[in-house]
Parts: C-alpha cells; sequence; structure tokens
C-alpha cells in the first residue's frame, strides 16, 4: 500500500489514524489509491495493541447472555454502566460465564477489555486471580472479606438490607417462615432445601441476604434449622412459583416468604395467584431490589439504586480515585412497605 502511493507506512497510518499530519490533498491520495487496492484500513485489533488499550470494558456475570436483556436489576444495573461509558467515550462488552470453569477462564482471558465490572458472580476469585495475571483493573459489586485495601467495589451492605425486611415480617408476628433464594447450592434441586448454616452459601450476595433475614428471627428465638430454606435454579418467576407452590399443600405451611429478589417474590405472588380463590392462603411475601414490576404488584421490597450501582461501577473503573478508600462505596438502601404484607392471619 505505501509503495503504491510512494510514501511511508507512517504516512499511511497518519491518513487513517492522526489526518491532521497531513495535506488533505496527499490524505485523499492515500485514500484513494487504498479503495482502488480493496485495503480497509488498519487493523483495529492489532492498533489497539500498539495504543495499549481496547477502548472497553467487560462486564462479567454468571448467566445466560439474554440474562443481562431480561432480567430488570441487570436491565438497570447496564443502563448505568453505559451511561458512563459513553461518558468516557469507550464501549462495554458484557461476559457470561459458561457453566465449565475452563471455558469460563478462557472467557476472562481472551475477552478484549481495559478492564472488569464484576457483576453477579458467586464463587469470584478464580476469575480476580485471571484478571489480576492479565494486569487488568477490575470494580466489584459484592463485598469481600478477602478484599485489599486497594481493590474498588460498589455496592449495599447485603446482610443490613436483608435483615430490615425480616424484621418487619417479624414485628407483623410471623414466625413461620420460607427463605426464596436462587442456587443457593451448586446444581441444587428445586424446592426446600437443608443446608448446615448460611456460611455454607458459596454466592456472596445470597449468603449475605440470607444471613440478615436469619438475623432477626434468631432475636426472637427462631433459628436457621426452623426456617423453611427453598431453592430456585434461576432468578425467574416461573421457576420461583414452582419450587415454592408445594409449600402452601402443607399441613402447616408458612405464613411469610421471603425472597432474595423481586422477580422471584412475583413468582411467589403467581404462585398464589394461581390457587383457586378457596385455596387461597394468605401469605406476606418481601421481594428485594424494587423494580419497576414490585410497584405495580404492591410488593414489600428493599430498595437498592441499581442504575447508580452500575454507573458508579464503571467510574472506579474508568476514572479511579486517588484516595484508595473512595474506591469502597457502599450506597444506601431503604426498606419499602406495600400491600403484600400484613399481619399473621387469625387460625
Amino acid at each position: 500500500m505505501a509503495d503504491a502511493v510512494g510514501v511511508s507506512r507512517s504516512t499511511v497510518s497518519n491518513a487513517y489514524s492522526r489526518p491532521d499530519q497531513l495535506s488533505a490533498t496527499l490524505r485523499e491520495r492515500i485514500l484513494d489509491a487504498a479503495r482502488q487496492l480493496g485495503y480497509p484500513g488498519p487493523n483495529p485489533t492489532a492498533r489497539s495493541l500498539r495504543r495499549g488499550f481496547v477502548g472497553s470494558i467487560g462486564v462479567l456475570f454468571t448467566s445466560q447472555l439474554s440474562y443481562a436483556f431480561t432480567d430488570p436489576f441487570a436491565v438497570r444495573f447496564l443502563a448505568g454502566v453505559g451511561a458512563a461509558a459513553e461518558r468516557h467515550g469507550t464501549s462495554m462488552l458484557l461476559v457470561p460465564l459458561p457453566p465449565a470453569v475452563t471455558d469460563a477462564r478462557r472467557a476472562v482471558e481472551n475477552a478484549a477489555v481495559d478492564g472488569f465490572c464484576v457483576y453477579c458472580v458467586a464463587d469470584e476469585e478464580w476469575a480476580l486471580d485471571v484478571i489480576r495475571q492479565r494486569g487488568l483493573p477490575f470494580v466489584s459489586t459484592a463485598a469481600r472479606d478477602d478484599a485489599s485495601a486497594d481493590e474498588r467495589f460498589v455496592g449495599i451492605d447485603e446482610r443490613a438490607a436483608a435483615r430490615s425486611a425480616a424484621a418487619h415480617i417479624v414485628g407483623l408476628g410471623h414466625r413461620r417462615v420460607a427463605l426464596l433464594a436462587d442456587s443457593v447450592l451448586p446444581d441444587a434441586p428445586a424446592g426446600p432445601l437443608t443446608v448446615a448454616g448460611v456460611d455454607q452459601v458459596p454466592h456472596p450476595t445470597t449468603r449475605g441476604r440470607l444471613g440478615g433475614f436469619a438475623d432477626a428471627f434468631a432475636e426472637v428465638g427462631v433459628g436457621w434449622a426452623e426456617l423453611t430454606l427453598v431453592n430456585v435454579p434461576g432468578n425467574s418467576r416461573s421457576a420461583a412459583a414452582a419450587a415454592i407452590a408445594g409449600l402452601f399443600d402443607q399441613p402447616a405451611p408458612p405464613t411469610a416468604v421471603l425472597a432474595g429478589s423481586d422477580v422471584l417474590a412475583l413468582g411467589v405472588l403467581d404462585a398464589l395467584a394461581a390457587r383457586p380463590a378457596h385455596d387461597r392462603p394468605t401469605v406476606s411475601v418481601t421481594g428485594f431490589d424494587d423494580v419497576a414490576e414490585a410497584a405495580a404488584a404492591g410488593l414489600t421490597t428493599v430498595r437498592q439504586p441499581a442504575e447508580e450501582k452500575g454507573r458508579i461501577a464503571a467510574e472506579l473503573l474508568l476514572d479511579p480515585p486517588a484516595d484508595a478508600a473512595a474506591g469502597h462505596v457502599l450506597l444506601p438502601t431503604e426498606l419499602v412497605v406495600r400491600d403484600s404484607t400484613g399481619p399473621v392471619p387469625r387460625s
């Protein structure tokens, strides 16, 4: 290409990447020759390697790619990430992790990004090790006990937020309750599940929320073993409805269900609504997140700022603060009480 025009390779490169370095006539001559030769321009991958950055941030999560477009909280989180990315003139790459660890590790190793927002990843330490080996920065949305002082994090106090919802249910007199969460243990079946203690739950977010629920009941003498834990294989309304439905046919069904997300809580309401009116128990239901559908359903829930979480995560990645302490951001939550909760029904 350079020989055809009679210029150096750097001059050809400037015609594409630094046009201000050339006269308009010379640049047009180079571009015209390129069109005649079928040359599309510099390879963007090679150019990014030379520059030392790609111009894209990765969002790491352990679900199918469709989850990012269908889960209401994920959609709002990604909107926040996208807004910050646009402001910094960069793009966003979604990196779902396949179930097989080898494939998941390869996905992290091969992602062409300048850094990662680690969102909704259960056993994330191996992923963080791969990111560190690549020398890339990351921001996590799940607090880790072993995190170093310079690691960046944005999230909420999951345990305290969940405890506020459970304390509300305790205050209404409920003691026979079910706790509903998705993927409590790897490959666990749908329905009631026995777990020795909340510390056995691997996912940090799920562990925090279940721990907060348990804390509130422990204060009134209801131990972990007395709580009914229900596993849902995936954060979907239909899966939640199927997992919880059988509990309402037991001799002593729960009078309240505390769900680890609004999507799961809405599934519980679906399961109750599907029962005949004469056989529909009065059950208090709480969720978590306060997605748009929660208000319409009258769902009592814990509100957390999804878009702000995404925006701050991307900002911490793209414009890290000089003070390491400023890289740890704890966002506020709020218990929103609506019609889905009430006192224990009279026998």
